[in-house]
């Protein structure tokens, strides 16, 4: 039986909470073939209903690869290249048609059972790759051209357009493209909100450890480097992630497609099952309002949990909702920090200091402390104070804090660090040192 995530009982309100956000928006969902093969597609073609009910616009392109290495053998036909990275012989083309032709049936036969209203528009064109390096690439071709306003009015039409990787230059002459490259080209004219990658792995492993969530500016390194241990089809699909976030599309996801439920738990839980690549980090930092306060509480409450934060209650939260600020990924909190003036008018609090124990480790607490000194310089405000039971080593030695004597501190903040009785160390730094 194929792994399933189990649905919480907060998952509803969850994904309401994302409805406002992504309705209208265009997601373009790359599907290997290996997916489309597996005994939970039936699942998958289910949670594309529900993106589909949610006036979520879907463009998918999939992929052949598993499907013309099944054939190959049926066949006893050798290939060149299975998955449109490399040459492309007549009799690998012939075998990618084959393949073709079982995806698309499978497709149009889920999409028509779940109501979903689908198209095999001919909106991709390539050219020829030519030869590299000395290497004829046969009928292997590139994207030349996306015909966006045909997909457009489909989009708008209530259709899912499907697309293939193999298609025709502009004299009708079919090629083989690789579906994940072709996916980029599509988000891109698009102005995708998302580019999804369905694949077999778990998502982008570096180092024998999956990486959740990653900005753009460490992927570059990353692919620049050797001797990651990242999967080659897995690499593959991180640089057609760049091609897309470089080119504008905010977010790109890569995550095995045959769990039944991660694509609906990728998108709408915060913490997700695979990677997450986002652009324009500090973008994500805002200040809180009062429709954030149940989700501030519900933050907070993790580090409660651990003795991390002082126990706060939602009406004294509420009463502080304006000193807050958010860290968000993909529309969801991730951490939050608040930065209390105090009443000397010379220095402030900086409190609730907390990042989601699946993001943490990420610099995240280190880009929220830099806001509040940032915010704290703008109020004319010359010294921060913090009380840490646990983070002091964090405040010390990567945001530049020292400890101090209670004494020192600015009523009534002395004052609750005395009631409060949690033995808090108690850490200052000057926003204007000498």
């Amino acid at each position: 039986m194929e792994p399933e995530i189990p649905l919480k009982a907060t998952a509803l309100r969850g994904i309401l909470k994302y409805v406002p956000l992504f309705r209208g928006e265009t997601f373009v969902i790359a599907v290997d073939g290996s997916v489309v093969a597996d005994a939970g597609f039936r699942s998958l073609l289910t949670d594309l209903a529900v993106l589909h009910s949610l006036n979520i616009r879907l463009v998918l392109v999939h992929g052949v690869g598993q499907q013309i290495r099944t054939l190959s053998t049926e066949r006893d036909l050798p290939i060149t290249d299975a998955y449109g990275d490399g040459p492309t012989d007549e009799a690998t083309l012939q075998l990618a048609l084959d393949a073709g032709g079982q995806v698309l049936a499978a497709l149009q036969a889920g999409f028509t059972e779940r109501g979903i209203p689908c198209a095999l528009p001919n909106a991709v064109r390539l050219t020829e790759r030519g030869i590299i390096r000395g290497t004829d690439y046969q009928r292997s071709g590139r994207v030349e051209k996306v015909e966006g306003a045909l997909l457009s009015q489909l989009l708008a039409a209530g259709t899912t357009p499907i697309l293939s990787p193999v298609a025709a230059d502009r004299s009708g002459r079919l090629l083989r493209a690789n579906a994940d490259e072709v996916a980029a080209a599509v988000a891109t004219k698009l102005g995708a909100s998302k580019l999804i990658f369905l694949t077999s792995h778990t998502g982008l492993v570096v180092h024998g450890e999956r990486l959740t969530n990653l900005p753009v500016d460490q992927l570059e390194p990353l692919l620049a480097g050797e001797a990651t241990g990242m999967e080659p089809q897995v690499q593959g699909k991180a640089r057609a992630a760049l091609v897309a976030l470089r080119g504008g599309t905010p977010r790109v996801h890569i995550l095995d497609g045959r769990v039944r439920g991660g694509l609906l738990t990728e998108i709408f839980d915060k913490v997700g099952l695979g990677t997450m690549i986002h652009s324009n980090d500090y973008e994500q930092i805002r200040p809180a309002g009062p429709a954030d306060a149940e989700a501030i509480l519900q933050l907070v409450r993790e580090g409660m949990r651990g003795d991390a934060l002082r126990a706060r209650g939602a009406e004294e939260l509420a009463g502080e909702i304006a000193d807050y600020f958010l860290y968000e990924i993909d529309g969801g909190l991730v951490a939050c920090a608040a930065l209390h003036p105090q009443a000397d008018g010379r220095s402030a609090e900086l409190a609730s200091v907390f990042v989601h124990p699946s993001y943490q480790g990420r610099g995240i607490g280190s880009r929220l402390v830099g806001f509040a000194e940032k915010r704290a310089s703008e109020l004319g405000l010359d010294r921060l104070y913090a009380l840490s039971t646990q983070s002091s080593p964090f405040f010390r030695e990567a945001c530049g804090f020292t400890e101090t004597d209670a004494a020192t501190l600015p009523e009534p903040l002395r004052g609750l660090h005395a009631t409060a009785c949690r033995g808090s160390r108690v850490l200052t730094k000057s926003l204007f040192p000498s």
